[in-house]
């Protein structure tokens, strides 16, 4: 019968065979125990791993992005929450197609979230107007005419795991930005500024072709009760008999 090992014994056998580099210590080094930091690099930290997009989506780019709230992408590892309230947010992604009636929609919303806040350009529509910008009158070339964006992301539509790389790089800007300078780093002008091409066009038609009758038309029936044949077909009766 082995001797019974002592507590001391058995946790040496312990970190020895299943810990090679042995249990932590507890120690009183002043390094060991103490972060250093700025301001700017803890207050930085937090937003960026903070990052609370809008649900906002205007056409087929959103179901990309809708995407990655399920398990298979998980978008709460990067802290990226949800939210249904502007004022609540400081992320928009701008996913879709903006339409000149979206556009006053679209800017209250930006103007209602809190700063800082940053805006993604997601699609090629939402960046220059896509497949839009040719034929489209009311397709917005560039959701950049309207607000500031931060980070372009192309595609048609981009995958999720590009959504996942913006999201990176913005990550990267966010923690590089400095509480005083700011004002530095704001966008001082846009992008894409072409401006668009269109004439104001009043419509010559004032209604008048509505209550226009044509002379082709057939003229509808009256409905009324035929009690005397015309002669043309006691003729044409005549000939039928004639020829059986």
């Amino acid at each position: 019968m082995n001797p019974q090992l002592s507590p001391k014994a058995i946790r040496e056998i312990r970190e020895g065979t299943c810990n090679p580099l042995g249990a932590p210590q507890v120690t009183t080094d002043l390094s060991e125990n103490i972060i250093l930091t700025s301001l700017d690099d803890l207050h930085n930290w937090a937003r960026l791993s903070s990052l609370w997009p809008l649900l906002y989506g205007t056409a087929c780019c959103f179901i990309e992005f809708a995407a990655l709230i399920g398990s298979r992408f998980d978008f709460d590892r990067f802290g990226l929450v949800p939210r249904s309230s502007p004022r609540q947010a400081d992320l928009l992604i701008v996913a879709g197609t903006v339409t000149m009636k979206m556009a006053p929609a679209l800017v209250r919303l930006y103007e209602q979230m809190p700063e800082p806040k940053y805006v993604i350009a997601m699609g090629a529509c939402t960046i220059t107007g896509g497949m839009f910008s040719a034929d489209s009158t009311t397709a917005v070339r560039g959701v950049d005419k309207l607000i500031p964006v931060d980070l372009y992301l192309p595609g048609c539509p981009p995958r999720p795991e590009a959504i996942f790389d913006a999201v990176i790089k913005l990550r990267k800007k966010v923690g590089n930005e400095s509480i005083l300078e700011r004002t530095k780093t704001e966008q001082t002008h846009r992008y894409i500024t072409i401006e668009h091409e269109m004439n104001l066009v009043f419509s010559e038609n004032t209604g008048v072709y509505l209550n226009k009758t044509s002379a082709t038309v057939i003229p509808s029936s009256t409905k009324e009760k035929i009690t005397e044949l015309p002669e043309n077909t006691e003729k044409t009766e005549m000939i039928n008999t004639e020829e059986n």
